[in-house]
């Protein structure tokens, strides 16, 4: 088996079992909070990993891929192959996943674990994955990806996969229907009458916090900064180099992941009370 698609196996596993634990021991926004700074770091660190290869396009390439049960780019290819394994060993049966492509996915083949419901049932129908991958392909990769083919294309693709949903991007944003559901808990009279409204931009208003906000992005470019130096005996021959550039971290965070993870919360808590 590929070693790339093991070790994706192996951190589903343990992410697994990590989230029964939690949902086990109950939900709070000051935990949810702890579990969002702790994906920060892994978010950085996968665009560190994935900064190691050059933009290599021909992985991209629509016609890359063509056999007689699959036409497209290779990245496609590798995130849709891994997805249907990953639905085999269960993965999808629970609520907080999301595939990116969750067409025609095979059914688990291992005993189901009985999930605590956290979240209300509309959260089902909430997925953004197509604007994740926009994003992440069409806007983010560019700015920390070097140009560049250094023919390491199934290596870049599962890179461009942890990027993506292993405990990254997806999981993150995603986590805004969990966020929403406690914060509605604890103060179900504050968002009613904008939900009964479906006023959007009410939600939208009681949900921003631009000092928070900011002092998350100092805090992730922060951390980019420390886990992206280049670490020589001589601490100043490479000053001021990175990994991957802090202010794209930055950026990433101020410009789409906040604004999706709070879209994720409006849609959720629209259905909140259905």
């Amino acid at each position: 088996m590929n070693m790339s698609i093991l070790l994706l196996i192996v951190c589903f596993v343990l992410w697994s079992h990590n989230v029964r634990n939690s949902m086990a021991n109950g939900v709070t926004l000051e935990s949810l909070r702890q579990s969002l700074i702790r994906q920060e770091d892994t978010i950085i660190f996968s665009l560190i990993e994935r900064a190691r290869f050059p933009t290599n396009s021909p992985t991209y390439n629509e016609s890359y891929v063509s056999s007689p049960t699959f036409s497209g780019s290779l990245v496609h290819f590798v995130v849709k192959e891994t997805e249907a394994l990953q639905a085999k060993a269960g993965r999808y049966a629970n609520p907080e996943e999301h595939p990116f492509f969750p067409d025609n996915l095979p059914p688990s083949v291992v005993p189901p674990y009985n999930f605590t419901e956290v979240l209300h049932p509309p959260a089902a129908l909430i997925n953004i994955n197509k604007d994740i991958w926009d994003m992440y392909f069409k806007k983010l990769l560019q700015l920390f990806a070097a140009p560049g083919d250094d023919g390491n294309y199934a290596a870049t693709a599962a890179s461009d996969l942890v990027c993506l949903q292993v405990k990254a991007l997806s999981r993150r944003i995603h986590y805004g229907k969990l966020v929403a559901e406690v914060k509605f808990r604890e103060s179900p009279q504050e968002f009613e009458p904008a939900i009964r409204a479906k006023d959007r931009d009410a939600l939208m208003k009681l949900l921003t916090f631009e000092s928070v906000e900011e002092a998350v992005k100092k805090r992730v470019a922060k951390k980019a900064m420390v886990f992206g130096q280049e670490v020589t005996l001589n601490n100043n021959d490479n000053k001021g180099k990175y990994k991957v550039d802090p202010s794209v971290v930055s950026l990433l965070y101020g410009d789409w992941i906040i604004p999706l993870t709070k879209s994720v919360e409006v849609e959720y808590l629209l259905r909140r009370l259905d």
